[in-house]
């Protein structure tokens, strides 16, 4: 493996020991985060370090998680107070169709949008079409949840049916970026800006899921209803910390210190990744959300794959079944 491929990597695994233990703002219990690794986590590096979530009362701690299935179940579990993860994950364990069983009743909602995803089709350099993946496999996270149903729909839209490719289920991002780099397997969705240094050794974009798919709503941030109901202030001031974030991102006079910040919190990360990040995180209209909403009509696409896809068959509920826009509401309204 290369040495951009390995300090992408290595950025990706260190990512918990960015923001752990940090010192308490307030003398509450910290919130408890789970997220993928990843630069897409960037608004929250920024919270922490321009001191959002100080100014707002909270500390937060932030657990980088292997796959969507240690992510769900302990976070469901009540290890994780807030989970930061598709919303196809949300609505899948909602409705019991998780990949992976949980001790307790999975009420959970999601609270907050951040983006559409950034999902990318990438290939090994050999493939250079989807019709050029018939025969071989693809990675997934888990089969049933998180993005396989955006990778299905993007490959039958490029004409291949589902017996005429395997899936390889391979854990989240970060491990399907290192074994798609192996060629473990043709083709899988990353993540940005996890393309940009495949493509740098001609790996190939075979697809981009916003130009796919149209509206599409990727990660969210998650709670539990019960915990929720106790602990609404403290979602209402991450959400707050987070616009913050958001709204000093987009300010192109923090450019620099912002890809710095982005270095320092991810270590090993080198400077082209952290400009490519820049350039796609931060796109002023695929990027993410300037404020934290729900895309209904992202989650209604959301809805439409899993009813297409999922198995058994399982007529599902209206979109706003899956989230509650009051806390958002509260953060929001009162700034």
């Amino acid at each position: 493996m290369k040495l951009f491929h390995r300090a992408l990597l290595i950025s990706a695994s260190l990512l918990a020991f960015s923001l752990s233990a940090a010192p308490a703002a307030a003398a509450d219990k910290p919130l408890e985060v789970i997220v993928f690794p990843g630069g897409f986590n960037w608004p929250i590096f920024v919270a922490e370090n321009k001191g959002f979530f100080a100014d707002e009362g909270i500390a937060v701690n932030v657990t980088p998680t292997p796959d969507s299935k240690y992510q769900m179940v302990n976070f469901i579990d009540e290890k994780f107070d807030i989970a930061m993860t598709a919303m196809d994950n949300v609505v899948a364990y909602a409705e019991g169709q998780g990949a992976a069983p949980t001790k307790a009743d999975p009420d959970i909602f999601a609270f907050m949008g951040s983006d559409n995803g950034f999902l990318r089709l990438v290939s090994v350099p050999e493939v250079k079409t989807v019709a050029d993946l018939k025969g071989k496999s693809v990675g997934v996270d888990a089969l049933t949840t998180g993005y396989a149903f955006v990778l299905r729909e993007m490959l039958e839209r490029g004409g291949l049916n589902p017996a005429e490719f395997e899936y390889v289920q391979a854990g989240g991002v970060m491990k399907r970026f290192e074994a798609l780099m192996q060629k473990s397997f043709a083709a899988t969705l990353l993540i940005s800006p996890f393309e940009a240094a495949a493509q740098r050794d001609g790996f190939n974009i075979l697809a981009n899921g916003s130009e796919a798919l149209g509206a599409y709503q990727g990660v969210v941030a998650a709670a539990r209803r019960d915990w929720a109901k106790d602990n609404g202030d403290k979602l209402v001031s991450y959400i707050k910390a987070y616009q913050s974030a958001l709204n000093w991102l987009y300010d192109p006079a923090n450019k620099d210190e912002a890809i710095q910040i982005l270095l320092k919190s991810v270590p090993n990360m080198k400077e082209p990744v952290a400009q490519a990040s820049y350039t796609i995180l931060l796109d002023d209209k695929l990027g993410f959300y300037k404020k934290p909403s729900i895309d209904e009509k992202g989650v209604e696409t959301v809805l439409a794959l899993r009813s297409k896809y999922a198995e058994p068959k399982k007529e599902l509920g209206e979109p706003t079944r899956y989230y509650d826009t009051q806390y958002l509401d509260r953060a929001l309204g009162a700034r």
